[in-house]
C-alpha cells in the first residue's frame, strides 16, 4: 500500500517540478499578454471536456480577481455558450466551434489561450490557427510533447505526462502563474512600452 501511495505522488512530483523548467516560456507569454492587455486587448480562452472548465476558470480569474486590489482584465471563455457551440458544431463541424467565434469576436490586439491535455484536440488546434491568422497572440497549454499544438502557438507550455489527471493538475498551477505574472508586468508599464506583444 505504501508503494502505491508513493507512486501516486511520484507521478505528480516530476511533471509539477518540470513546470519550473518552463519558466522562460511562461514569462515570455505573460510579458506578451501584458503588452496586449496594456493596449486594450482581450483574452479568449477555450478547451473541450475537462479543459472547457479550465478555460472558464482562466477567464473568471482575469475578469474577477480573487486577490483584492488586482485589476480586472477583459477575458471571455468560448466554451460557455451551448447554443453557439452546438449550432456551429452541427453546421460547420466540431473543429470549427472556437475558430468561428474567434473570427466573430477576435482582433489583432487580442489573445487566444487554448487548453488541450493531450495536445490533439482538433477544435483547439483550429482555434489557435484562426487566432494566428487574425494576428492574435496565441498561448497553449498541453500535455506530453504538445501533440498537434507543437508549433501551433506563439507560446506553448507543456506538462511532461501522459496522465490527463496529472496534466490537468499542473495546468491549474500554470494558469495561476500566468495570471500572476501578467499582473506583475502590468504593474510595471515601463517594461511594456514599445512592445508588439508577440
Amino acid at each position: 500500500m505504501t508503494e502505491t501511495v508513493t507512486e501516486v505522488f511520484r507521478r505528480r512530483a516530476e511533471p509539477g517540478a518540470a513546470l519550473a523548467g518552463e519558466a522562460g516560456t511562461i514569462a515570455a507569454a505573460c510579458h506578451a499578454m501584458a503588452a496586449r492587455f496594456h493596449r486594450g486587448g482581450r483574452l479568449f480562452t477555450f478547451g473541450t471536456g475537462g479543459a472547457a472548465t479550465d478555460a472558464q476558470h482562466v477567464a473568471v480569474e482575469f475578469v474577477h480577481p480573487v486577490i483584492v486590489g488586482k485589476r480586472a482584465l477583459p477575458a471571455l471563455s468560448l466554451t460557455g455558450d451551448v447554443a453557439t457551440l452546438t449550432g456551429v458544431g452541427a453546421g460547420a463541424g466540431f473543429d470549427e466551434i472556437f475558430a468561428h467565434q474567434l473570427r466573430c469576436f477576435g482582433g489583432p490586439d487580442d489573445m487566444a489561450l487554448g487548453i488541450s491535455p493531450d495536445g490533439r484536440c482538433g477544435s483547439v488546434r483550429r482555434g489557435l490557427a484562426t487566432a494566428r491568422d487574425l494576428g492574435m497572440l496565441t498561448v497553449a497549454l498541453a500535455g506530453g510533447a504538445g501533440g498537434a499544438l507543437a508549433g501551433a502557438a506563439d507560446h506553448l507550455v507543456t506538462v511532461p505526462s501522459a496522465d490527463p489527471r496529472v496534466v490537468k493538475e499542473v495546468h491549474v498551477t500554470a494558469y495561476h502563474v500566468l495570471w500572476e505574472l501578467v499582473h506583475v508586468f502590468l504593474e510595471q508599464p515601463d517594461v511594456l512600452s514599445g512592445e508588439d506583444g508577440t
